[in-house]
């Protein structure tokens, strides 16, 4: 197999890693509001995600970082071209980081409200915007000779992408719910699993959609199959959900996404970023790539490096991996408001 096609394919599982990791604290971040009745459970919700979420985002520098050194010129088209989309997507996840970080940091209702918020913005923008733009990937966007997106921001908010973007967010919210009935107990807990009572089947309906014209538009023969992994995992979801088997609705959610990712880039190989004005202005695994050497040197430090990372990683799921209920959420340790804002 060429190195470009390992390279490809890496990617593909990089994106992966990202969207079924961060999509659940993605989900949790939406539900946040919805799912919790006082500062107590809205702090038991984020203790779900706490101790993982900045380990779930480092998947994304490295698809983001794996791309430039594989493939520079779909890293530079995709980025320039999607400048002000992947600009929002960045200024959202700063403010959801910020939010995380400050929110416990004074004890008062207004403050905590206000991060909660951000916290929520910075969850709901990152999961629409990373649908629409995988799904204008698929698709293919207007490019000129020398592979520049010559369209705007406006071009890439088509019918099509805009229900790749509610498909990606539909899952989120139903794979979010499944991970938090998995991870608490009491009454989020039965809030949570009613919210995937309801939000997976939405997600079924809405992805399936976008799945199915996918495959009719842009899919290959063998990508059905992952049309039909992605319905069946959701449906099997829907089930699990109501059988109240937690751990079978979220590893179903997360299959769902994994089918997903494998008929976005099994529908694009092998395109990178496909030109709708005229195919031979697009980019592909051939023509986007670095040099042999440059791909040989990043193999052998992916091949040292991954298991270490997966290993680390795995590690932490397993230390936390016990439910939280609200008895486990310590009393606030958060400056006073007074205190906090006269510096005393």
């Amino acid at each position: 197999m060429e190195l470009t096609t390992v390279w490809f394919i890496l990617i593909a599982v990089l994106w992966t890693g990202y969207l079924v990791l961060e999509g659940f604290d993605f989900g949790v971040g939406m539900l946040l509001a919805p799912l919790s009745r006082d500062d107590t459970e809205r702090r038991t919700l984020l203790a779900t995600i706490g101790p993982v979420w900045d380990g779930n985002e480092v998947w994304l520098l490295v698809a983001g970082g794996a791309t430039f050194a594989a493939f520079p010129e779909w890293y530079a088209s995709m980025f320039s071209g999607f400048y002000l989309a992947l600009l929002l997507v960045l200024v959202a996840l700063i403010l959801r980081a910020v939010a995380f970080e400050f929110r416990g940091k004074v004890d008062d209702p207004v403050w905590r409200a206000r991060w909660d918020r951000c916290i929520a913005v910075g969850s709901w923008v990152p999961s629409l915007i990373w649908g629409v733009a995988f799904a204008n990937l698929v698709q293919g966007v207007p490019m000129d000779a020398e592979h520049r997106f010559t369209g705007t921001l406006l071009t890439l908010l088509n019918p099509y992408a805009l229900l790749g973007g509610l498909a990606l967010l539909t899952v989120f919210l139903a794979h979010g719910a499944s991970f938090l009935a998995l991870r608490t107990l009491g009454q989020v807990r039965e809030r949570a699993a009613r919210a995937g009572d309801v939000l997976t089947p939405v997600a079924l309906l809405v992805a399936g959609s976008w799945a199915v014209l996918t495959q009719l538009l842009h899919g290959r023969t063998w990508t059905w199959a992952a049309v039909a992994v992605a319905a069946g995992a959701l449906a099997g979801a829907v089930v699990a959900g109501r059988r109240r088997a937690e751990g079978r609705a979220f590893a179903a959610t997360a299959v769902a996404i994994v089918a997903v990712v494998v008929l976005v880039f099994g529908s694009l190989f092998p395109d990178v970023m496909p030109a709708s004005t005229d195919p031979a202005h697009g980019l592909t695994v051939t023509n986007a790539s670095s040099g042999h050497y440059t791909l040989v040197v990043m193999t052998w430090v992916a091949a040292v490096l991954t298991p270490l990372v997966l290993l680390y990683q795995g590690w932490t799921y397993w230390v936390f991996r016990r439910r939280i209920g609200v008895h486990h959420v310590p009393a606030s340790t958060g400056l006073p408001a007074a205190r906090a804002t006269s510096g005393r």
